[in-house]
């Protein structure tokens, strides 16, 4: 991690910490951990709209919401197996590690999925059409190198690429860069950033502020259609130890989604104002009512990522289905 994601890590885990550790917790307490961009729309408009607490009340549970802003997935996985978290928000990948470390201990799984959402690899070297276009000149920012969803899925297009044996090519100019640090960059240019695997909104800012960006690759065409790249996990000890708490996160998350399809424009603006973001706000919408976006907790098109991940060694385990690697809740049924 770079200074300014470990600085960032470092407070996050701090405020965490001050809320207590894993060790005696009892029943209404959640300490949620999301990170940057408009994939975390769900956990936006719970912690807005105060949903988790008025599910909570539905039981006759108060409960008592922690949420701060992590960047990566190595330090969602240490959060969580620390104690210091309940649930991690981050990508596939970074869940699919932590299930396959995990197995027989914590027991980590995935809740839910965050929904579907495009991940653009965007470059502002006129050279690169192609990931076999980048040259040891090159820096490609993304979140985790090695771990995140976006490092995972560019290795996955290596390997499609070069052959599994060269999958993790790419690594090597890859550098970990917090989304909001690594879209500045590539929107203003010149630095030694020339490309970002990033989220939106921030591929789509980068696009619209700087001519010389554009789309390299595109996670659909990697994963083979829309997919859900993002998701929720926590330990077995947590969902089994609070299931009120539990039921009242995913009904919060059920009903944000709900919410999200039936009023887009006013969750842009709920994006912007609970994020302070200077996204046009024009920018967000499109986002939020494009056709290739949908807010819905069941998983999608995940086990291809996990397949590979086993392929070439990065889990242990194999999955039969992502069945596995999610928990057995009712929305989790048709996860693929």
């Amino acid at each position: 991690m770079n200074t300014t994601a470990k600085r960032l890590a470092a407070l996050a885990l701090a405020g965490l910490l001050a809320a207590g550790t894993g060790a005696a917790r009892a029943e209404g307490q959640i300490r949620i951990a999301d990170q940057f961009g408009i994939v975390y729309l769900l956990l936006d408009v719970a912690k807005d709209q105060k949903l988790m607490e008025k599910h909570g009340k539905a039981q006759g549970l108060d409960i008592a919401v922690t949420q701060v802003t992590l960047s990566g997935g190595s330090a969602m996985n240490d959060a969580l197996l620390s104690g210091s978290l309940d649930i991690a928000a981050a990508g596939v990948g970074p869940m699919l590690t932590l299930w396959d470390r995990t197995r027989g201990r914590q027991n980590v799984r995935g809740v839910a999925s965050l929904g579907n959402f495009p991940y653009y690899l965007v470059s502002t070297n006129p050279a690169v059409k192609t990931i076999a276009d980048f040259s040891e000149k090159d820096r490609i920012a993304l979140p985790a190198v090695g771990v995140s969803v976006q490092s995972r899925i560019l290795q996955m297009a290596a390997a499609k690429t070069w052959g599994d044996a060269q999958h993790a090519k790419l690594d090597k100019i890859s550098v970990t860069l917090p989304h909001p640090e690594a879209a500045a960059a590539i929107s203003k240019g010149g630095t030694e950033i020339t490309a970002h695997f990033a989220n939106p909104p921030f591929q789509e800012q980068e696009l619209a502020a700087n001519p010389a960006a554009h789309v390299v690759l595109k996670s659909y065409d990697v994963l083979g259609g829309p997919a859900s790249a993002t998701v929720l996990y926590t330990t077995e000890k947590f969902r089994s130890d609070n299931p009120k708490t539990y039921r009242a996160f995913t009904a919060a998350l059920a009903e944000a989604a709900q919410w999200i399809a039936a009023n887009p424009e006013a969750a842009a603006e709920l994006f912007i104002r609970v994020n302070k973001s200077k996204v046009e706000r024009k920018l967000v919408l499109d986002i939020v009512k494009s056709p290739e976006v949908q807010f819905k907790l069941t998983p999608q098109n995940t086990f291809a990522l996990a397949d590979f991940m086993h392929r070439v060694g990065a889990i242990k385990n194999k999955p039969a289905s992502a069945r596995d690697y999610f928990f057995d809740d009712p929305h989790n049924a048709g996860a693929n």
